[in-house]
């Protein structure tokens, strides 16, 4: 979507550093390693679109994380922190969540409200699903990733292998991200939310992004561009 083209590296690329968060590489390594990936492979083209998959996810080159987490238009943090603020009190009650976690989780409930629009326009399910079929590329992205990451071999197949059901990539309606973020949260925090609740709130959050998420992937893609045209 940000790189205007697609292939299955892109695809496995831009889900990347979801994918390979642990214990023992965290949040802002994984959104960090696009830059890594280009230096260690980006002369082979199958896997240089990989490196650029996860470029245009990350924080560190700065991709669509950076901005929509960390900083955007002169707001205290990303788009998705900022829309997120009308939500915080209710995500707090509708995810059983103590108030320090509030922000970030209604940033997550905003996130739910984008994919829901993309999701709107194409199947994009299968484009996930051909990419986690490509054998070649996958055995490949399990050579490299225990190298860069210090995960074991064991750990990264785990997560190559099961990480579409960790994410929604049916046509997606409220109810079956609100569904799937329940997953999610049990996994991370043991939690259970309020699943219609969620689903009510992804619905809102669709809706507050609707008058400026194009201008908002607008800016994104062409700073994206700008990064990946100053890689060396």
């Amino acid at each position: 979507m940000l790189l205007n083209r697609a292939s299955d590296a892109i695809t496995l690329g831009s889900l990347l550093p979801d994918m390979i968060i642990s214990k023992n590489f965290n949040h802002i390594q994984a959104h960090s390693i696009g830059h890594e990936l280009w230096q260690v492979i980006g002369k082979d083209s199958e896997m240089n679109d990989l490196a650029l998959g996860a470029i245009s996810h990350g924080i560190t080159p700065k991709g669509l994380d950076y901005f929509g987490d960390e900083q955007y238009s002169g707001f205290e943090r990303g788009y998705c922190f900022e829309k997120g603020r009308l939500l915080v009190e209710e995500t707090v009650a509708a995810c059983n969540i103590p108030p320090q976690m509030g922000w970030w989780k209604a940033h997550n409930i905003v996130e739910m409200g984008i994919e829901l629009r993309i999701s709107a326009l194409g199947n994009y399910g299968n484009t996930i699903h051909r990419a986690f079929s490509n054998v070649a590329l996958i055995t490949r992205l399990g050579e490299i990733l225990p190298g860069l990451t210090g995960s074991s071999d064991h750990h990264i197949k785990s997560r190559l292998s099961g990480f579409t059901g960790y994410i929604d990539t049916s046509k997606a309606t409220p109810m079956s991200l609100a569904q799937k973020y329940n997953f999610q949260m049990f996994i991370r925090h043991k939690i259970n939310i309020d699943i219609p609740k969620v689903a009510r709130l992804i619905e809102l959050a669709a809706g507050y992004i609707d008058n400026d998420i194009d201008d908002f992937f607008r800016v994104v893609r062409k700073q994206v561009y700008n990064e990946i045209k100053s890689l060396d």
